[in-house]
């Protein structure tokens, strides 16, 4: 199941090359979450999703961090686990200062 939301995104890493004669291509992509509620938990943490190939990294690599986005993500399971996975991020035009050379 697809669905939209928004996404504080706090940066990303791009990773290609080879290793061990297996071929990898990713962008990784850190995102700004609430803790859960409780008596133990308070404020904010930093989490990962993986967002396709290097390519993507291209895409964000030269705008100012932390950004606004919206993006596509898609909710999937094999039967016994679920995960969730970015498809598209798309930075809000009010968070696309470009980096400064």
């Amino acid at each position: 199941m697809q669905f939209k939301s928004t996404m504080v995104v706090l940066g990303a890493k791009s990773s290609k090359g080879e290793f061990q004669g297996r071929s990898y291509d990713s962008t990784t992509v850190f995102y700004k979450a609430d803790l859960q509620e409780g008596d133990n938990f308070v404020g904010e943490v930093g989490e990962s999703i993986k967002w396709g190939t290097s390519a993507n990294f291209e895409k964000i690599k030269n705008l100012e961090f932390p950004l606004t986005a919206d993006v596509t993500m898609e909710q999937v399971s094999n039967g016994k686990s679920s995960a969730l996975v970015l498809l598209d991020l798309v930075p809000q035009k009010t968070s696309i200062p470009v980096k400064s050379a």
